[in-house]
């Protein structure tokens, strides 16, 4: 089961279940797409691999399984370069 993880690791941008923004990798690290398009040339700085838009979790499914609220926001040099904003 997807972890959902609630925030763009790169901007730290909330990307709550649904948000049609949401990007992640095969290890399910997070982005938004404004990072991955801008600042990460849409392959994920941890393991190289394509970032895909993030299914949604069924809202009747949420009780039982929630999405996660531990944030992850790491300092990828291309997430530090505010050129790119």
């Amino acid at each position: 089961m997807l972890d959902l993880r609630p925030n763009c690791e790169c901007c730290d941008k909330d990307l709550p279940n649904g948000a049609p923004d949401a990007l992640i990798c095969t290890f399910e690290c997070t982005f938004c797409v404004a990072c991955a398009e801008k600042r990460l040339g849409g392959r994920c700085p941890n393991c190289g691999g394509d970032l895909v838009k993030r299914p949604t979790r069924p809202a009747d499914r949420l009780g039982r399984f929630p999405a996660s609220t531990k944030r992850v926001k790491k300092d990828h040099a291309a997430c530090l370069d505010r050129a790119a904003d």
